[in-house]
């Protein structure tokens, strides 16, 4: 056991568990993070990859909510744009569906709830001349635009768990906690680690397992007091390329919801996402073939390029843990976020995280800091808003200036695998490519654009301890390889990751 106790714990490695441990050791706290499997390999990993406000949920009055996610996508555009870009959305005009007037109020409010620096504002779309109409089918001849970012999900998780390292964080991967005990003022914290069991002591826990936060907090019993969730599936599957979607598109569904349909990974669509209770987290990681036909259903209903069963080349799904606030409809829940505090007298605190959405992660890491202050009266100020995450440190000129540099300092490199590993590792690009001369200095091309040294780099700096972590949680290299070459590549990178964890 580590004789000096943990200032805090944080249970959980998705977006949330990662935000929460950055800041805190940032603000001078010494933290441990414990995560059951890989970072985001759960609900952060399976998101729409967007960075929005969440334009229909000013239909539900989430005023606040909106408001506060439409600040945040400026400031974390600033602290990773080799992670996250502006997109535009466009929203085909459907008779019967959102009246015009609506519509324009709503883009009204969304342009002027909070102030825009880099991301352009809303407006009308004539589709019939403008190229964004090109994939739609020709009677849906007006519309409006609006602009939100997309987002490197995975990645996001894994730069915010960087951080959290750099400043002195501990990260545990693959180290599920199954024991938690109060010991006078600390809690005693056990994980069952890659290297055997690890026990630890904590001034205060947050338990930021997300659609296993109950299954957490029932570890402490009846003390644990389990918060109250609503679990609800969300299917994304992704199709190739559309011809002419380049732009996104926000499709009225006759349901009422809406789909998104997004470009993705330069050759593909992704198209999601659906609201499915659940009853267990267990039960919301695999898409079913009904959600995958009412987003197929509701793409066709505007597309002019048919869509069928086979032609969808991948399919996830992650669980939404959401508060419970009684709504009888899963698309009407909040996605606002909610802190249970618990603390018997005399006992150290606990903190249950419960919702929240990947846009508003560091918001929701500066209020569960402050719901623990008084725990910690030396803790430092908030931080985040303006410091770059790892790889984020672009400069003036962005992505282009920084690709510009790397093409004179690699010469020998070719250009399609520079502009690959600066999209993916921003300033870090150089610690992937290392003193490499030419591609063969990278090592063995493992498939999908991946080499030996970049899989070695994902190990050695990112935690990647299997083939899904590097082929679908760091890259998405798996989505570029066929069903023999990815065989081959899991081969490959099973042999190369085995050893040590990081961080234990």
């Amino acid at each position: 056991m580590r004789g000096k106790p943990y200032d805090l714990v944080v249970i959980g490695g998705g977006i949330n568990g990662v935000g929460i441990a950055a800041d805190a050791a940032g603000r001078g706290l010494d933290v441990a993070l414990f995560e059951k499997a890989d970072l985001a390999s759960g609900t952060s990993s399976a998101s729409s990859k967007l960075i929005h406000g969440g334009l229909r949920y000013l239909e539900h009055w989430e005023v606040r909510l909106v408001r506060e996610a439409l600040a945040e996508r400026e400031v974390l555009l600033a602290r990773a744009p080799h992670l996250i870009r502006p997109l535009r959305f466009v929203i085909p005009h459907a008779e019967g569906m959102r009246p015009r007037a609506l519509i324009r109020l709503g883009l009204f409010l969304y342009d002027h709830l909070a102030a825009r620096r880099q991301i352009p504002g809303s407006g009308a779309v004539d589709l019939a001349r403008d190229p964004a109409g090109t994939p739609l089918r020709s009677d849906f001849d007006t519309g409006f635009s609006y602009y939100d970012c997309w987002v490197d999900d995975a990645r996001l998780v894994v730069a915010v768990a960087m951080d959290a390292a750099e400043r002195g964080a501990a990260i545990h991967t693959r180290a599920p906690v199954t024991r938690i005990v109060p010991r006078g003022e600390t809690w005693e914290v056990t994980a069952d680690t890659p290297v055997g069991p690890l026990t630890v002591t904590a001034r205060a826990i947050v338990n930021a397992a997300g659609p296993w936060c109950t299954e957490v907090a029932d570890l402490l019993g009846a003390d644990g007091r389990p918060p109250a969730l609503r679990l609800v599936r969300g299917t994304h599957i992704v199709v190739p390329r559309i011809p002419g979607a380049d732009d996104a598109y926000l499709l009225q569904n006759t349901d009422g919801r809406v789909v998104f349909v997004l470009p993705f990974e330069q050759q593909f669509t992704m198209i999601g996402t659906t609201e499915v209770n659940v009853a267990t987290p267990h039960d919301g990681f695999i898409p079913s073939g009904e959600e995958e036909r009412y987003l197929l259903g509701a793409a066709s209903r505007f597309l002019s390029h048919a869509l069928t069963d086979d032609d969808i080349v991948w399919r996830f799904a992650g669980v939404r843990p959401l508060v419970d606030d009684g709504a009888s409809n899963a698309a009407a829940v909040s996605r606002d976020y909610r802190f249970e505090l618990v603390q018997a007298e005399g006992a150290p605190p606990l903190l249950n995280v419960i919702g929240g959405k990947i846009t508003t992660f560091r918001r929701l890491a500066e209020a569960a800091l402050t719901q623990l202050a008084p725990r910690f009266p030396g803790m430092g100020p908030a931080w985040t808003a303006h410091a770059p995450l790892p790889g984020g440190n672009l400069g003036a000129g962005g992505l282009e200036r920084l690709h510009d540099i790397l093409v004179v300092r690699y010469p020998g490199i070719a250009n399609d695998i520079l502009l690959r590993v600066v999209s993916l590792y921003g300033t870090r690009a150089d610690r992937v490519l290392g003193d490499a001369k030419t591609a063969r200095d990278l090592g063995e091309a493992i498939g999908g654009g991946l080499t030996e040294r970049e899989v070695t780099y994902l190990k050695d700096h990112e935690w990647a301890r299997s083939a899904d972590d590097v082929l679908w949680r760091r890259t998405k290299a798996g989505l570029h390889l066929g069903a023999a070459e990815r065989a081959r590549a899991e081969e490959a990178i099973s042999r190369l990751v085995s050893g040590e964890p990081r961080g234990v």
